[in-house]
């Protein structure tokens, strides 16, 4: 796994973009289709953009990557709006309106936003503005889509969002935080200290994103809490992309790692340079690997993280998995769900999933 030849051509795509430009017309098939499974052809357009070098790909490819660039303008469009809807919704909130995750980078014009596609808007509020903000957004179109009373119950008193909303017209969808992490979860990110270390948008009254090494841990820690990795190789070029914009920053390094001991979020810290490094050869200075290391697991452990995250970080893509990649992806998914609850809370939730919603559905279906 450790090899460039074995690495998967979106891979390599990412890390040694100069390779590029020398795919024959069947590594393309193969490169394309295996972006596709990680939500990163319109990411792949812009960096054969800013490389000069579209008309130098087999014809076939370009049409391709020319029409994901078409959705992503799009996209991007569409976020600009409907985050505009959602200022607008909860302007009586009189409190900052903070972006999380790709519509932060799609309002701040970050590196990670060029082709980044999503499904929903993230937001954090303040804990006590959740109820007047889920008042607020029903009036103007926005509906929960987790209507069966258990569900309800684990977003309001185990999660730390509401119950994912969609507008009722346009079917957008937008996930409202007040946490970064679930309140069962081992470690507890003060969202205070987020909250008031985040930044205005200039020209956009309202509006904030974190603030730069806050960003990057919650990139962090959203793809090294969760469970569901199937665009994980996505979030892991985000990372890399932040990365390396914020790397000349004056201080940037060692306020990445004071924030990360202040928010209890070494380890996810470690896990973000370790792997970019790995995979992606994000440049990181000495400074920055050294202060990993508080985060750094035991030895037995990092090589059982190594052995999962170096197959559940690639595409999910036939071409890119070995016989142990789906054991490695169903070990993370129990990881992510161990991490967000204790044990008996993980077992009776499971049990609810698994045996009784499917049930009540059915009853509901029937009724």
């Amino acid at each position: 796994m450790s090899g460039a030849s074995m690495l998967p051509l979106a891979v390599l795509a990412f890390r040694q973009p100069d390779l590029l430009a020398g795919y024959d017309s069947a590594q393309w098939n193969v490169l394309l289709r295996q972006c596709a499974s990680a939500n990163l052809q319109p990411r792949l357009y812009y960096l054969l953009q800013a490389r000069g070098e579209l008309e130098r790909i087999p014809a076939p490819a370009r049409r391709q990557l020319e029409w994901t660039r078409t959705v992503a303008e799009r996209h991007s469009q569409a976020v600009h709006w409907e985050v505009a809807q959602i200022r607008r919704a909860l302007a009586a909130l009189d409190t900052p309106l903070i972006l999380l995750k790709g519509a932060a980078y799609a309002l701040a014009g970050l590196p990670p936003a060029r082709g980044r596609l999503f499904s929903d808007i993230d937001i954090l509020l303040p804990k006590d503005k959740l109820d007047d903000a889920e008042a607020a957004l029903m009036l103007h179109g926005w509906a929960s889509t987790h209507l069966d009373a258990y569900d309800q119950r684990y977003y309001r008193e185990w999660m730390h969002e509401l119950p994912p909303m969609e507008h009722v017209k346009r079917g957008t969808a937008i996930d409202v935080h007040h946490a970064i992490l679930p309140p069962t979860a081992p470690v507890h990110p003060d969202p205070a200290q987020l909250r008031a270390a985040a930044q205005a948008l200039p020209g956009q009254p309202g509006l904030y994103v974190l603030a730069p090494p806050d960003l990057v841990l919650h990139s962090a820690t959203h793809l090294f809490f969760d469970g569901e990795l199937d665009h994980g190789l996505r979030d892991l070029v985000d990372l890399d992309s932040l990365l390396r914009h914020y790397a000349g920053q004056p201080g940037f390094w060692a306020a990445l790692q004071e924030r990360a001991a202040r928010l209890q979020l070494q380890r996810p810290l470690f896990y973000a340079l370790r792997y970019t490094a790995l995979l992606l050869h994000t440049p990181l200075p000495p400074q920055a690997q050294a202060g990993a290391m508080p985060g750094r697991p035991g030895a037995l452990l990092l090589r059982l993280m190594d052995a999962l995250y170096l197959r559940a970080l690639l595409p999910a893509h036939a071409s890119c998995g070995d016989r142990y990649t789906p054991a490695a992806r169903f070990l993370l998914y129990i990881r992510a769900n161990w991490l967000r609850m204790p044990p008996l809370l993980l077992a009776r939730h499971l049990f609810h999933k698994a045996f009784l919603s499917p049930k009540d559905k059915d009853q509901s279906e029937q009724a």
